[in-house]
């Protein structure tokens, strides 16, 4: 492919003279997402302590991620219907000291009910900084958005890492204790926010049109249209990677490989889909965010597809967390230029990102049922292959509404285009 397809031109960022964000803002916001990704993982290593000292069962026990993640869709659409009419840093500083809160109430609770409303609360706290977060970057940073969403991202996959690694560390039974030191580690980042201009961004000319001629009937099918397609990208693409976190473990063993060698593959996904963020982000300052999305989901489908062979198995499932790193991420900006003027798409998508993670797993857990283990990849790269139909059909649905920079063009858009990103942000999703 010609480097130049897709090629992004190099406009500067909306107001150059008063960044939305400081550079200490920013790396306090890299950490914010580490601390969050962390939150997500230590649920499910901790389920063995929250069984012996609430004494419950397995799925009782399960409920608190569950909770963790109502909170969470509650924070993105909650913080969304606030966004404007307070300042950003009102919004990411509640954000942050309900997730503190949150964290710290539930290492102390007496019993399972309270402790799962606690819960519940962090998970506020963790959907208003991942939406704030993620929205802020993909408006603050001009042509940059997708770059520096996508470092933005990585760092909650480095949080993912993380957490479950601390709570082997010191032991499950001492769950208490580690969440206690991320709520004390969430604090200092209010600190920080001073460096966050508190004016709210601009979301690209309000709400959908609402004419009642036959044309503007049209613009808002067509707008309804585009954005039920990017919630089904979302959810789907959640959805694979969520199956692979999930199953990867028990398709290797399935195929021969042993307990050991299973998980530490799986720890190799994850990994991947870190680093994959990392690379993307010089990627996204040359190449266009359709040509990114569409790579990866057909990447993605590609290593699905090889994982069917036990001896590349391990590498194809390393191959998918590397190609699809990037889409959660990457999709946000292009959302914003695609729909300027639907206020809610950004918190729409990643909402439907956190529902997709939690309904993949019974979903999936079903389908996979019904084939067998060993039809794993095969289940997942049929869901794959609707990513890229998806990716494909968006495409050429916004090639004839957003700039040449925000599709796959035939050649470079001129040089002092100015790009206008008005996106939210969620979720990749997990992500």
């Amino acid at each position: 492919m010609d480097k130049h397809v897709g090629q992004s031109p190099d406009p500067s960022p909306p107001d150059a003279a008063s960044p939305l964000f400081s550079r200490a803002a920013v790396v306090a916001s890299c950490v914010g997402f580490i601390l969050i990704g962390a939150l997500q993982a230590l649920y499910g290593p901790s389920i063995p302590a929250f069984r012996d000292t609430y004494g419950l069962s397995p799925s009782a026990a399960g409920l608190a991620l569950s909770a963790h993640f109502v909170g969470g869709v509650a924070g993105v659409l909650g913080f969304d219907r606030l966004f404007g009419r307070i300042g950003n840093r009102t919004m990411l500083g509640c954000s942050y000291l309900l997730m503190a809160g949150g964290a710290a109430g539930f290492a102390l609770a007496p019993n399972w009910p309270l402790a799962l409303g606690l819960a519940l609360i962090a998970g506020l706290g963790f959907g208003g900084i991942d939406y704030g977060l993620n929205q802020l970057f993909a408006v603050g940073f001009g042509r940059r958005g997708a770059a520096m969403l996508n470092i933005l991202n990585a760092h909650f996959g480095i949080g993912a890492i993380l957490g479950p690694a601390l709570i082997g560390l010191v032991g499950a039974e001492h769950y208490a204790v580690v969440f206690l030191g991320f709520a004390v580690l969430t604090l200092p980042l209010t600190l920080c926010l001073a460096g966050v201009r508190d004016e709210a961004p601009a979301h690209g000319g309000g709400e959908p049109e609402t004419t009642g001629t036959a044309t503007g009937t049209a613009r808002n099918r067509s707008l309804a249209t585009v954005l039920g397609a990017f919630v089904l990208l979302y959810v789907l693409h959640v959805g694979v990677e969520a199956g692979v976190g999930g199953w990867e473990p028990t398709h290797l063993e399935t195929v021969g490989y042993g307990a050991t060698a299973a998980a530490s593959a799986t720890s190799v996904y994850w990994l991947m889909m870190t680093v994959g963020r990392f690379l993307a982000a010089p990627l996204a300052l040359r190449w266009s965010a359709p040509a990114i999305i569409a790579v990866s989901c057909a990447g993605m489908t590609g290593c699905l597809l090889l994982a069917t062979i036990p001896a590349l198995a391990p590498y194809a499932y390393a191959g998918v967390g590397l190609f699809i790193a990037p889409v959660f991420p990457t999709g946000l900006p292009w959302l914003g230029r695609a729909a300027p003027r639907a206020r809610r798409a950004g918190a729409l998508v990643i909402a439907a990102s956190m529902i997709g993670g939690v309904a993949a797993g019974p979903v999936l857990g079903k389908a996979i049922e019904l084939a067998g283990i060993r039809a794993v990849p095969l289940v997942l790269g049929g869901v794959s292959a609707v990513c890229l139909i998806t990716t494909v059909w968006l495409i050429r649905a916004t090639s004839s509404s957003v700039s040449p920079t925000n599709t796959l063009p035939t050649a470079p858009a001129p040089a002092r285009a100015v790009e206008r990103t008005s996106a939210h942000a969620r979720p990749d999703a997990q992500r």
